[in-house]
C-alpha cells in the first residue's frame, strides 16, 4: 500500500496543522438575541444578525472565506493576553508590538431599553436592559505607537453573498453593506476604503489616543457617532453584566469563577425576546475531527429545560427560570398532543435540515448543516424534562400556572401512551429504533413528576393513576435493563453501557444506597471512559447510522461527577471535577467534546448543556461540604 493511502485512511486528529483556529480558543460575545466568536488574531469570525439562528454575515468559522472582520494591530497575530471584563461578556485584549502596547475591547452592546424593539421583537415582557443590536469595538494606546488595521470583510448568507459597499455622508467614516436581504452600518473615526467586498482602515495610534468602530443592525442602522459614545456604549454594557450576575446566589467556594462563568454563558445563550435558550452558538463545528457528525445547535432543546431551570433556581435566577418556562408553556404540541424534541427560538416546529456543500466546513468537516433533522424524532425522553420541569418551577414559586396543567395531563398521557415503544433515544442515534433504557427511565421521571404535581393540585384520583404507571415503568426496566452484574444497560437487546443512564441517579429513580444504582456509576466511570473523561457510547457497540468515532462528552463527565456524589463517592466526585475544571478553555468555556488524546474541544460552541451539567456538579460537591461546616 502507498504512503498517500495509508495517509488517506488515517482518522483526522484534532490538533492535525489548519489555518482554523482551535475551538477553544475562541472567545464567546452575546447581547441574548445574538453572539459571536472571536478569535486570537482579533477577528469575528462567526456572527449571525440579528438572531443566533439567522444567515451568517462573518461565517469564517465554517469557511475561511465566509466572513470575517478584524481590529488589531497591523502584521501581528498573536495577543499578549485575552480575558474577559471580570464579571461579563466582554472582551478585553491586549497586544504588544514592536512599538507600543494597546488594548481592545469587543462587547455586543446593551443598555437600557428606550424604545420597543422592531428588529427581534418580544413576545416576553422586556427587561429594563436590551440589545443595542450593534457589535462595538474600541481601543486605546497605552505606551508608544501602534498601527492598527480594521479589515470588514462580510459575506452573507453563510458566505454565498459577498458584501456590497457603500459610503454614507460626506466623509469616510461610514458605510453600509448589504446582501441577500440584510444590511449593516460600520461606523468608526478611522478613514475608511472601500476595496471591492471590504472596507479597509489603518491609522497609527499614539499613547493616550483612542478609537472605535461599531457594526450597527439597529433600526435606522444608529450607530455611535465618536469615541465618546462607543465607550458609553461599552460601560453600560460592562454594567449590565455585572448587575445580572449580582443577582445570583454564588456561594464563596474554591469553584465560584467557573460557576459565574457558566452562569453567564448561560445567560448570553438566552434568546430574550421568548426566553429560550440555545443549545450552542454554532452549527457544524465536528464532533469527529474531518468527519461527518456535524450538527446545527442554535435551537432549543425540551429536554435541557430540566437543567436549565435546576441551574437557575440554584443561581436564584429565578426570572430566567420563568422565562423559559413560559416559552416552553407556549409552544406549539405535535399532532398527538405531544411536544417536539426542539423548536425554534421563536417556537416554530419547522427545522427541516439542509446542507451548504460549497462550504468546506471548520478543518475539512463537511457537511455543513443549516436546521436539525432529528426535530420530528420521536424521543420518549421529552416527557420527564417537561414534567419535571414544571415541579421544579412549582416548588419554588409555590403556585402551579393554570396555563401549565393542560401541559401536565397531556404529557403524562403521552409517555403513558408510548413508554413501552423503542425510540430513538436521548443521543438522537439515526440508526434504527431500540428500547433504550434512558428514554423509559425519563418516562418514569414523566409519571412520578405527574403524580406529585396531582398531588400538588389535589386530584387524588390522577395521583394514584400516575404513580401506578411510573411504578410499572420502574419494574419493566429493572427486568429488562439491567445486566447480569446488576448494571443498566444502554437498551433492552445489549450488555453495552451508555453514559444516559447516569440519570437515574441524577432524578432519584433509585435510593441512593441501591447497589444497582453504584454498579451502573462505577462501571461508567471504569469502563466508558477515555483518561478519566466519559464516552456517550462506544461507537463500535453502537448503531447510530454514522461513521467515525466521537470525543469524550463533556455533559456525561460532569453527570458522572453528580452521580459519584450521589451515591457516596465524594472523593472521586471531587478528583474528576477538579480535571473537568482544568480541561476548560483559556477563557473558561466549553464545548460539546473533548479529545483526550490531543486535549482539545470538538463539537459546537459554547454549548449550553457542558455549562449546566457543570454547575449542577458543582451544587453536589459545594452542598456537603457547606453542610459539614455547620
Amino acid at each position: 500500500m502507498s504512503e498517500t493511502a495509508t495517509k488517506e485512511q488515517m482518522p483526522q486528529s484534532a490538533a492535525a496543522p489548519s489555518p482554523f483556529p482551535p475551538i477553544a480558543e475562541y472567545a464567546f460575545l452575546s447581547d441574548c438575541h445574538t453572539g459571536a466568536l472571536v478569535a486570537p488574531d482579533g477577528a469575528v469570525d462567526w456572527l449571525c444578525i440579528p438572531r443566533f439562528d439567522s444567515p451568517s454575515v462573518f461565517g469564517s468559522l465554517i469557511d475561511r472565506e465566509a466572513g470575517f472582520f478584524r481590529l488589531a494591530p497591523f502584521g501581528i497575530n498573536h495577543p499578549t493576553s485575552v480575558v474577559y471584563v471580570p464579571g461579563t461578556n466582554v472582551l478585553e485584549t491586549t497586544w504588544k508590538t514592536p512599538n507600543g502596547w494597546i488594548v481592545v475591547r469587543d462587547a455586543l452592546t446593551m443598555g437600557p431599553r428606550d424604545h420597543e424593539d422592531t428588529i427581534t421583537p418580544h413576545t416576553r415582557p422586556p427587561a429594563d436592559d436590551d440589545a443595542d443590536h450593534m457589535l462595538v469595538r474600541t481601543v486605546e494606546c497605552l505606551e508608544g505607537n501602534v498601527e492598527v488595521e480594521l479589515i470588514c470583510e462580510p459575506a452573507f448568507d453563510y458566505g454565498r453573498e459577498p458584501a456590497q459597499w457603500e459610503l454614507v455622508g460626506d466623509g469616510r467614516h461610514a458605510a453600509d453593506a448589504s446582501g441577500a436581504d440584510q444590511a449593516f452600518r460600520l461606523q468608526t473615526d478611522l478613514a475608511l476604503g472601500i476595496e471591492e467586498n471590504r472596507v479597509r482602515a489603518r491609522h497609527v495610534l499614539q499613547e493616550g489616543d483612542r478609537t472605535y468602530c461599531a457594526l450597527s443592525w439597529e433600526e435606522g442602522l444608529v450607530a455611535p457617532e465618536n469615541a465618546k459614545e462607543a465607550w458609553a456604549r461599552m460601560d453600560a454594557t460592562i454594567r449590565f453584566w455585572r448587575a445580572w450576575l449580582g443577582r445570583a446566589r454564588i456561594p464563596d467556594h474554591r469553584f465560584r469563577d467557573p460557576i459565574q462563568r457558566s452562569a453567564l454563558v448561560t445567560k448570553g445563550l438566552t434568546f430574550m425576546p421568548t426566553g429560550a435558550t440555545v443549545a450552542a452558538l454554532t452549527t457544524s463545528l465536528p464532533e469527529t475531527p474531518g468527519g461527518e457528525r456535524n450538527w446545527d445547535y442554535r435551537y432549543t432543546w425540551i429536554r435541557d429545560t430540566t437543567f436549565t431551570l435546576q441551574a437557575l433556581h440554584y443561581l436564584n435566577l429565578d426570572w430566567e427560570a420563568d422565562e423559559f418556562m413560559q416559552f416552553v408553556a407556549d409552544v406549539e404540541a405535535t399532532e398527538d398532543g405531544s411536544l417536539q424534541i426542539m423548536y425554534g427560538i421563536d417556537g416554530r416546529r419547522d427545522l427541516t435540515e439542509t446542507t451548504r456543500d460549497e462550504l468546506t466546513g471548520y478543518a475539512g468537516a463537511r457537511p455543513v448543516r443549516i436546521g436539525n433533522g432529528a426535530f420530528d424524532q420521536r424521543q420518549n425522553d421529552v416527557y420527564g424534562a417537561v414534567l419535571d420541569s414544571i415541579l421544579l418551577h412549582t416548588k419554588k414559586s409555590e403556585r402551579l400556572p393554570r396555563r401549565l396543567w393542560p401541559i401536565v395531563e397531556s404529557q403524562a398521557e403521552c409517555a403513558t401512551k408510548v413508554w413501552r415503544e423503542p425510540d430513538q433515544g436521548i443521543w438522537e442515534a439515526r440508526g434504527k429504533p431500540q428500547h433504550y433504557v434512558s428514554s423509559k427511565l425519563m418516562c418514569w421521571v414523566a409519571l412520578d413528576r405527574a403524580a406529585q404535581l396531582a398531588e400538588l393540585r389535589g386530584s387524588g384520583e390522577l395521583k394514584e393513576k400516575w404513580a401506578a404507571v411510573a411504578e410499572e415503568i420502574r419494574e419493566d426496566i429493572l427486568t429488562h435493563g439491567v445486566d447480569k452484574r446488576g448494571v443498566l444497560c444502554q437498551h433492552y437487546d445489549t450488555d453495552a453501557l451508555d453514559a444516559s443512564t447516569l440519570l437515574a441517579a441524577l432524578f432519584d429513580f433509585l435510593p441512593r444506597d441501591d447497589e444497582r444504582l453504584k454498579a451502573s456509576v462505577l462501571a461508567i466511570a471504569d469502563e466508558l471512559t477515555e483518561d478519566g473523561f466519559v464516552l456517550r457510547y462506544k461507537t463500535n457497540e453502537t448503531d447510530d447510522g454514522l461513521a467515525g468515532k466521537e470525543g469524550t462528552f463533556l455533559i456525561c463527565s460532569f453527570w458522572l461527577v453528580s452521580a459519584l456524589a450521589i451515591v457516596g463517592e465524594m472523593q472521586r466526585a471531587r478528583d474528576l471535577m477538579e480535571r473537568l475544571l482544568r480541561i476548560a478553555s483559556p477563557l473558561g468555556l466549553y464545548a460539546e467534546e473533548f479529545d483526550a488524546g490531543t486535549g482539545r474541544h470538538l463539537g459546537n460552541f459554547p454549548q449550553a448543556f457542558s455549562h449546566l451539567a457543570l454547575m449542577e456538579a458543582a451544587a453536589r460537591i459545594i452542598v456537603p461540604e457547606m453542610l459539614e461546616q455547620y
